[in-house]
């Protein structure tokens, strides 16, 4: 399982696309995973057939852990694979002669994710009866977090580095156990979250509670027998999403301010925008204009466009403005953002926004779509909320909330009228944003949404 993201440290394989028998070439998509980002297919880097599918769907797996076995010799005698690594307990105490060094060839790695250093994996040598032939079956490579070909699923560790998956090497950091000094118990020497514990447990001559994960509990159904409780275990984008918004909601004071204003115009400007030739093939929506007059906004009070950096004590203005659009999916909230989104035309924004929903809604967002956005936009409105307030996006300083338009009462031209109306909230990191500078920006998205034709000018 490789880390598909930045530092991810476990994923949900969601659905496998081949079989024990398959035969596969590098770069066919065996399989797709989720992470606490995205859903992604992963690609095998190897030429083979397909020998044993290590987990099944649904399964969440730490990075690292070796997932499918394809034997890429099928046929072949039996004998030790050129690529298999040797485990240095193995070495002899009398080695043969080593045969000559073979040309270098392409080490097969998993599509997309480059090579790691550490992850070199030799020609194993000829030994004196100390190396079993392989059993027949035994698949000859595996794919491990480096997308390295290893004997068994995990990397050699060098000198005496012991073996212990990420999660587990984190939790002993966090606990401030050395796991070199660490009793293993797990496959081939490795260190377990169990072993970790029972180190603390040691070191502080305190009993510690059994830590072995439950396992996970299947949603109820609601029958006629008067179940009152289900459960339905947090993981993947929804682990995600709740690990990001506590942190937000606990580390960035937030300020919320509101305004409720006139938007009729818009809105008939929009109606015009779907007959105009240039956005033929587009989606145009109320949205769309919203989140223009927030670019324009943010041009004229860029400061608005920053993040704290808590590390070098500096407050970050950014030159340019990747737009998040929060969106709800069966997977849980996620926030694409709009790569430059301030360089683009009002035509070049319409299409973007169009394939980022249409992405999203499809489930293949990847990573990358949802690193480095700088402000957001949430639409509450289309679920007939007025507005609300919004928790900032993290590394974010301003999330703007799109409430519902409704018909109400309103005056206009000194008469009372039924106009369209619609709320819009701010929400913005106090650190960075005053109160001042957060009342321009929500007043100027405000006026220009209620003569949008201002916006074309800009377009």
């Amino acid at each position: 399982m490789p880390d598909v993201g930045e530092g991810l440290t476990e994923a949900e394989i969601l659905k496998w696309y081949v079989k024990p028998g398959d035969t596969v070439t590098d770069g066919q998509v065996v399989c797709e995973v989720e992470t606490a980002k995205a859903a992604v297919e992963l690609p095998i880097p190897f030429d083979g057939v397909v020998h044993e599918i290590r987990f099944p769907e649904g399964e969440t797996v730490d990075v690292g852990t070796a997932i499918i076995s394809v034997d890429t010799t099928p046929g072949a005698p039996d004998e030790v694979p050129a690529t298999a690594a040797v485990p240095a307990s193995a070495a002899p105490a009398e080695a043969a002669p080593e045969p000559p060094a073979e040309p270098a060839k392409r080490q097969a790695v998993l599509v997309g994710y480059g090579v790691s250093e550490a992850s070199t994996v030799r020609r194993a040598r000829r030994t004196q009866g100390t190396v079993p032939d392989r059993p027949k079956g035994r698949p000859a490579a595996e794919v491990n977090g480096h997308g390295a070909s290893t004997s068994n699923g995990f990397n050699a560790p060098a000198g005496d580095r012991p073996l212990a998956k990420p999660p587990v090497r984190k939790l002993a950091k966090d606990l401030g156990i050395d796991l070199s000094a660490v009793v293993p118990s797990g496959p081939d020497g490795t260190v377990t979250r169990e072993d970790v514990h029972a180190a603390l447990a040691l070191a502080s001559s305190e009993p510690v509670m059994d830590v072995a994960p439950a396992a996970p509990v299947a949603p109820e159904t609601v029958a006629e027998s008067g179940v009152r409780e289900t459960r339905t275990p947090i993981k993947g984008v929804r682990k995600a999403t709740a690990q990001a918004m506590v942190a937000s909601a606990f580390t960035a004071p937030h300020v919320t301010e509101f305004v409720t204003f006139d938007i009729t115009r818009t809105m008939k400007l929009v109606q015009e925008l779907k007959l105009d030739p240039a956005f033929a093939g587009r989606k145009v929506s109320p949205l769309l204009l919203v989140a223009k007059a927030l670019l324009v906004a943010i041009r004229r009070n860029p400061e608005v466009n920053a993040t704290w950096d808590e590390a070098g004590q500096e407050i970050v203005r950014k030159e340019y403005v990747n737009l998040g659009i929060a969106a709800a999916t069966p997977r849980g909230l996620i926030v694409p953002n709009i790569k430059d989104a301030h360089a683009k035309t009002l035509p070049e924004l319409a299409t973007a926004l169009g394939e980022l929903v249409a992405t999203a809604r499809e489930g293949k967002t990847s990573p990358a779509q949802m690193q480095g956005g700088t402000v957001t936009i949430t639409n509450v409105g289309v679920f007939g909320v007025d507005t609300g307030t919004p928790i900032l996006n993290p590394g974010e300083s301003a999330i703007l909330a799109f409430g519902a338009v409704k018909d109400m009462p309103w005056v206009h031209k000194g008469k009372v009228k039924v106009r369209k109306v619609t709320t819009l909230a701010l929400s913005f990191d106090h650190r960075v944003v005053d109160g001042e500078l957060g009342s321009k920006v929500l007043a100027d998205v405000a006026a220009l949404l209620e003569q949008p034709k201002r916006l074309l000018t800009w377009a």
